[in-house]
């Protein structure tokens, strides 16, 4: 039933537009009548014409429509309503007041297919010919009939017309939030990707190279340093797994301790407090991150012989004492540093906290993370 339905609706659509078509009988009536040959099959042409192209026109402005909330083509509808003026002017003059019945279709195509203040004008134009043309020509009925025709079928064409065009921006708004949030999604998905696989796969590295050294001179020692390199691949992919599935949640306690390892792992002395309880609960998460990011930085970049960890409740502190930003400083990034650092940034201001990266008093790397004010009271 469903694979049918979408078939059935264009030729629904079709016989719904060309039902209304049936007001033309009148005129066509008329040219079939009318005793000259010449003039009968010049007037059943040029209302045969005129019913075709109006049909084609409004199947045409709908598909448009379906697709956009924009106005069609202004060049495309102009021409288009020349060739109904044009075959409308041909079919009165065949004949006569009955051809006026094509102004109502004319009036209807404006308000479909032009934008609103040409729309209404060439409505207006319509209804004053309406009106002026029966009085103008001896032996034609001046009756308001007409003119209220063509007002009232261009009002209820405009009020569907905007019902559509509102369809079609809802429409257009659902696709853009949807792409945002698929956009959204993967950048937080490769965040958490980058900050969770390059601190585990930097400590790797490093205890990988310690083992290397240890072998011939502490087969003991290297032993554990490799089972440690299996605990951190094993955690590494559980976490990626968390990642996957959405929930992934950090321990300050858990980093600050993994800090401490991985610093001392690639033999750095390591000023690391113990616990995080002095941090506001609502920010241990955040700061957990600000932890790995930091320290990974400090491992893979700083060349450091120390680094301090410091906490406060709306505050996390991590410097060293290696190579310090690259360049003059000013830019506050380390080389090869940056990636990591603005998933950071994006991390900490979705979170209402600050990021400040640049030069240790002292020398070295500092990178702060705080809370603002706002951020804290929440």
């Amino acid at each position: 039933m469903s694979q049918g339905l979408p078939e059935r609706r264009p030729r629904f659509f079709w016989s719904w537009s060309a039902v209304w078509l049936f007001y033309m009988a009148g005129p066509i009536a008329d040219a079939w009548h009318r005793p000259d040959p010449l003039q009968r099959a010049a007037g059943l042409a040029a209302a045969l014409a005129f019913c075709a192209v109006y049909l084609l026109g409004f199947l045409s402005v709908r598909r448009h429509f379906r697709h956009t909330a924009q106005s069609p083509a202004r060049t495309r509808a102009v021409l288009r309503l020349a060739a109904m003026v044009a075959l409308a002017a041909v079919l009165t003059v065949i004949v006569g007041e009955s051809g006026l019945t094509a102004l109502v279709y004319l009036s209807v195509m404006a308000v479909f297919s032009l934008p609103a203040r040409g729309a209404w004008s060439f409505v207006l134009a319509c209804a004053v010919c309406a009106f002026v043309l029966p009085r103008a020509v001896p032996g034609w009925d001046g009756d308001m009939g007409l003119t209220f025709a063509v007002m009232v079928a261009a009002l209820a064409v405009w009020g569907v017309t905007r019902l559509v065009q509102r369809n079609a921006q809802l429409a257009e708004a659902r696709e853009e939030i949807t792409r945002l949030a698929v956009a959204a999604e993967r950048n937080r998905f490769a965040r958490d990707l980058h900050d969770l696989l390059g601190h585990s796969l930097t400590v790797v590295s490093v205890k990988s190279e310690l083992a290397g050294r240890l072998v011939q001179l502490a087969p003991q020692r290297a032993e554990a340093e490799l089972a440690d390199i299996q605990r951190l691949v094993r955690e590494a992919l559980a976490d990626v797994r968390a990642a996957v599935a959405g929930y992934r949640e950090m321990s300050l306690a858990t980093e600050l301790a993994a800090a401490r390892s991985a610093l001392d792992a690639a033999g750095i002395e390591a000023d690391v407090p113990v616990t995080g309880e002095e941090v506001d609960p609502q920010r241990q998460e955040l700061f957990a991150w600000v932890v790995r990011e930091g320290v990974t930085n400090v491992v893979r970049h700083s060349d450091a012989k120390h680094c301090w960890i410091r906490l406060g409740r709306t505050t996390v502190e991590i410097s060293d004492d290696g190579r310090g930003p690259a360049g003059d400083g000013s830019t506050g990034v380390r080389a090869g540093a940056g990636h990591g650092l603005d998933g950071l940034r994006e991390r900490l201001d979705a979170a209402g906290c600050a990021l400040s990266v640049g030069r240790r008093d002292g020398g070295g790397f500092l990178l702060r993370a705080t809370a603002t004010p706002s951020a804290s009271a929440s």
